[in-house]
This record gives C-alpha cells, structure tokens and sequence, in this order.
C-alpha cells in the first residue's frame, strides 16, 4: 500500500516496541536518504518540507518525523487470529482496487504463499 504497511512481525529476542522503532528508524533514514539523493524526483522539496513539518509538530523529534507515532499492534496468539490478519494484509490491496488477485501486489507476501517468490525474504506461516 502507498500509505501505510501492515507486517506480522516476532523475535525471540526482542520486544514489539522494539522491532517497530528500529524498523521505523531504519526505513525512515533510508527513504529519506533516497528521496535527498534522487536528482530525478520533482515532489523532493516538498516531500521534506512536509516531514520537517510533521516533525516539528511532535515534540519527541528532533527534526522531522517520517512515519506516524501510534501504531495499532495485535497480538495474534491462536492460529485463527494469524490466518485472518494474513488474509486480511493479502487482500487489502485488491479491496483498495490496486489489484485483481492478491499475489499480484508486488510488495506483498502473497505470490510466496501462491507459490511463486515474492521481492521480499519472508518466513511462510503454516
């Protein structure tokens, strides 16, 4: 999705919290990067100008802010719980009419549990 992500995530060794401030860190820091370094990209002051923005708007950054502060974590503790929220991830583009069929969505898992190998290294869920 263009706009918002949706992971089943787990470690032995880590908490949720976490794993979700490391990856926000990380991806914010590398999409920034990349938008700075795109000599190509037209919404580029823009797209800064809007992260300095949010940034500013959020006393615990210091100077902007990529992603949302909240996220709406659940704990998938049966087996019905993480096949729906699986469903429910692989499906999300078709509902947003991206796509016809859920394997379909590049940035999704869902072609690894068609069969095919998605971009993404995934563990499958059985």
């Amino acid at each position: 999705m263009s706009n918002h992500v949706h992971l089943i995530i787990g470690s032995h060794t880590a908490n949720q919290s976490e794993i979700i401030r490391d990856l926000k860190k990380h991806t914010s820091k590398t999409i920034v990067k990349a938008i700075i370094d795109n000599p190509q990209e037209s919404r580029k002051e823009w797209m800064l100008w809007m992260f300095e923005r949010a940034g500013k708007r959020n006393t615990n950054n210091q100077t902007s802010q990529f992603w949302q502060q909240h996220n709406q974590p659940i704990e998938l503790n049966s087996n019905f719980l993480i096949k729906q929220k699986l469903s429910y991830i692989h499906n999300n583009p078709v509902e947003a009419g991206i796509v016809r069929e859920p394997q379909d969505y590049l940035y999704s898992s869902a072609s690894d549990y068609a069969g095919d190998k998605g971009i993404v290294d995934i563990i499958l869920i059985s």
